[in-house]
C-alpha cells in the first residue's frame, strides 16, 4: 500500500446518492476503472464507570486488510493503537461487563473503488445506524510511502476532481508529531495501514459530534 488521504466532500442541494453519482461521473471522466467495493466500519465501546477512570475502545475494520482488526484505546490523555487478528472481536464480546458497545453510534463508510494509474480512489457513503451522514473520498497513491514526499502531487490530483473543497495545506493529521521520532511529524515517517484507520476515526468522530450537537450549535 501507499499513502492515503481522506477528504470529506460537502453534500449541498443533493441527496447522498446524487452526490456519490456526481463524483462517480467525475472519476470515470478521468479515465478511472471500477475495481470492486470497499467497507470501513467502526464500533465504539465504553468502560464500566465502576472500574475507574473512563476509557473508550474503538474497533475498526477495513476491507483492504480483511484479516486485521484495528483497535484504538482512548484514555482521554492519549491514544494507544493495536493491530490484531479477528479473534479480537470475539474478545470484546467476552468482556462485555467491563466494556459495553454504543450500538447507536456504529458508523461505516462504504462504496465503490476505482483505479486510475497509480491512484486508488474510493467514494464512501457514510452512515450511522443506517442514517446517512456524509461523503468521504479516499485517495491512495501507491508508489509513495512517505506523505511529505507526495502531498503536492496528491493535492493536485484531489483538487482536479474535488475542486476547492481540498485545502492547499496538508491535512492536520500529518502535521502531528511522530510517535517514533518526536522531532519529526507524521508527514516524514513511513505510512502504515493504521494511519488510514486513524484518519477514518477522526472523521467518524466528527460526524458523531455533529449528530449529537444541538441544532443551534451545528455549523
Amino acid at each position: 500500500m501507499g499513502v492515503t488521504i481522506l477528504q470529506p466532500y460537502p453534500v449541498e442541494n443533493k441527496s447522498g446518492a446524487q452526490t456519490i453519482d456526481f463524483l462517480q461521473k467525475r472519476v470515470l471522466n478521468l479515465g478511472a476503472v471500477p475495481a470492486g467495493h470497499f467497507l470501513v466500519d467502526c464500533e465504539t465501546y465504553s468502560s464500566n464507570p465502576q472500574l475507574g477512570s473512563p476509557k473508550t475502545v474503538h474497533i475498526l475494520h477495513n476491507s483492504e486488510q480483511p484479516a486485521s482488526v484495528f483497535s484504538i484505546l482512548d484514555t482521554g490523555n492519549k491514544q494507544i493503537s493495536l493491530v490484531t487478528d479477528g479473534l479480537f472481536d470475539l474478545l470484546m464480546t467476552r468482556i462485555a461487563p467491563a466494556y459495553t458497545s454504543k450500538k447507536q453510534t456504529k458508523i461505516e463508510s462504504k462504496g465503490q473503488r476505482f483505479e486510475f494509474g497509480d491512484f486508488l480512489i474510493k467514494l464512501g457513503s457514510v452512515t450511522m445506524s443506517q442514517n446517512f451522514k456524509g461523503v468521504l473520498v479516499e485517495v491512495e497513491y501507491r508508489p509513495c510511502l512517505v506523505p511529505g514526499s507526495c502531498w503536492e502531487l496528491m493535492r493536485e490530483f484531489l483538487q482536479g476532481f474535488l475542486g476547492s473543497n481540498v485545502s492547499n495545506s496538508m491535512p492536520a493529521y500529518f502535521t502531528q508529531r511522530s510517535s517514533i521520532n518526536p522531532n519529526h511529524s507524521k508527514a516524514n515517517e513511513i505510512y502504515q495501514p493504521i494511519d488510514t484507520i486513524n484518519q477514518y476515526l477522526e472523521h467518524f468522530t466528527n460526524y458523531r459530534k455533529q449528530t449529537m450537537a444541538p441544532l443551534g450549535a451545528r455549523p
